[in-house]
């Protein structure tokens, strides 16, 4: 099976020589455009997330010797989640690679969180299954490298963060209610604000509800430390 322009591309930004092309086609064929010949990603998709957290703890434990499960349990999270996913697809141009059905593409499948997370995941199966465990430890190294070696000490997300420093002072957890949400369905743009019991309040704004929300949270953060910005939020 010869791999398209798209496929082709794509595997070269991946940095492997699919000796079974067939399985990257797999592994970029979303259930919108499934047939019973033409299998979709999702089996791959379970695998390759075993895979990629496999490589990821690995290699944290690696990079530090002195951690301890509590401390990199935050790490690892913050690295495997679906957002930090799909920020790796869309760094690789995964999204033009998709086979998507023609209504999913309308509404903007492409650059879906989600949808991209899965991809990937499904992409490093397809390694996998194609030369072996190395050959995909390779490829998440490559990809997610930068983001091993970077990932924040204290990796919790802003949420988690907001909550602990509300419950620290007595305070009930933040509550966080959605403003508003435009922009067509295919790229929707949703306003969040959080609220603490005592009237410290911040907004975000995202794609997402679960990413406004958190982006929220993040502002908050930066207001009652005193900081200038959070990461955590991305």
């Amino acid at each position: 099976m010869k791999l398209s322009r798209a496929l082709h591309d794509l595997a070269t930004r991946l940095g492997h020589d699919f000796a079974r092309p067939e399985l990257l086609r797999e592994a970029l064929t979303h259930p919108s455009i499934a047939t019973p010949t033409r299998p979709d990603n999702q089996r791959l998709e379970f695998l390759g997330d075993r895979v990629l957290g496999l490589v990821v703890a690995e290699a944290l434990l690696e990079r530090d010797a002195e951690a301890t499960e509590g401390q990199l349990a935050p790490r690892f999270n913050a690295l495997v989640r679906k957002e930090a996913c799909a920020e790796v697809a869309r760094e690789i141009g995964l999204g033009e690679a998709l086979k998507l059905g023609r209504s999913e593409m309308l509404s903007g499948g492409r650059r879906k969180d989600a949808i991209l997370a899965d991809a990937l995941e499904a992409v490093i199966a397809a390694v996998y299954l194609d030369s072996g465990f190395e050959a995909a430890r390779a490829v998440v190294l490559r990809l997610w490298g930068g983001r091993i070696a970077g990932v924040r000490a204290d990796a919790r997300d802003a949420k988690t963060s907001l909550q602990e420093w509300a419950q620290a002072r007595g305070q009930t957890p933040p509550a966080y209610v959605a403003l508003s949400r435009d922009g067509p369905d295919h790229a929707p743009d949703f306003t969040v604000e959080v609220r603490l019991a005592d009237g410290a309040t911040a907004q975000g704004r995202a794609g997402s509800k679960r990413q406004a929300e958190q982006r929220a949270a993040a502002a908050l953060l930066a207001q009652l430390t005193g900081t200038v910005g959070d990461r955590r939020a991305e």
